[in-house]
């Protein structure tokens, strides 16, 4: 039986656990310290280690968790992490024997420059490029690359998990009611989502359906949410990439 753990970091940051009681993949790891102790606590013996980006809070506690366990380290070709021991990229494959689980390789540029996702047994592990209800920054790409980005994994299966780095769900679903108000799926999103975090419970997995029906960065070709891109910039917007450039630019100041 596989189980996937959120281990929390930091303010928001969850790194994914991956274990059957015995053995335990980690995405992310932008801390050891927690995931050593949940390692510890649970018994577990670490066997691989998955970066999606290079950013310190996905990659720090590489080197601490090596200390303890010398394991292969995937993570994206085209950036600079030292700790990687295998460098992957798109239509590449990784396989976990000891689960059995194996993840295809996905480019997701956008975020950061060389950002990968890991997809398998209807599993997503999408680091900061989709949220639920949002996505990341676009601290080194493009918003061509960013929509091209979102768009290869919205072509997912709908019963896709969808796993992300932070738990950002209740303050982009804020951000979407302004972008898509009469959006009903978001208000009843909204609800469920606030009582999970009244209680301190994590918002994620999301689904791949759950996105396509509520996310605003998946739903640019949406008339409401045309319309409001449109009226944010003062200028009729008709191509899903500018649409997605101005709720994005919106995003980072709302």
């Amino acid at each position: 039986m596989l189980h996937i753990v959120p281990v929390r970091a930091f303010t928001d940051n969850y790194i994914w656990v991956i274990h059957n009681h015995c053995h335990a993949a980690v995405v992310d790891p932008g801390d050891a310290a927690p995931v050593l102790d949940f390692l510890r606590r649970e018994n577990l013996q670490l066997v691989a280690i998955l970066n999606t980006h290079h950013h310190n809070d996905h990659v720090g506690g590489n080197a601490r968790l090596l200390q303890e366990f010398p394991v292969p380290v995937y993570g994206p070709a085209h950036e600079s992490i030292p700790t990687l021991t295998h460098r992957l990229k798109e239509g590449d494959h990784v396989q976990l024997t000891e689960f059995p689980l194996s993840f295809d390789i996905l480019d997701i540029p956008g975020h950061t420059a060389g950002h990968i996702a890991y997809y398998g047994a209807n599993l997503l592990f999408c680091g900061d490029t989709l949220f639920a209800c949002g996505c990341g920054r676009l601290f080194e790409g493009t918003p061509q690359q960013m929509y091209a980005s979102l768009q290869k994994l919205a072509a997912l299966p709908n019963e896709t998990q969808v796993y992300c780095g932070h738990e950002y769900t209740l303050a982009n679903i804020h951000f979407a009611k302004a972008v898509e108000p009469g959006n009903s799926a978001l208000l009843e999103l909204e609800v469920v989502t606030r009582e999970l975090r009244e209680q301190d419970i994590p918002t994620l997995p999301s689904t791949m359906m759950r996105e396509k029906a509520t996310n605003p960065f998946l739903r640019c070709k949406q008339l409401e949410v045309i319309q409001s891109a449109s009226d944010y910039l003062g200028e009729s917007l008709s191509d899903p990439v500018s649409v997605f450039a101005a709720i994005r630019s919106w995003k980072n100041n709302f």
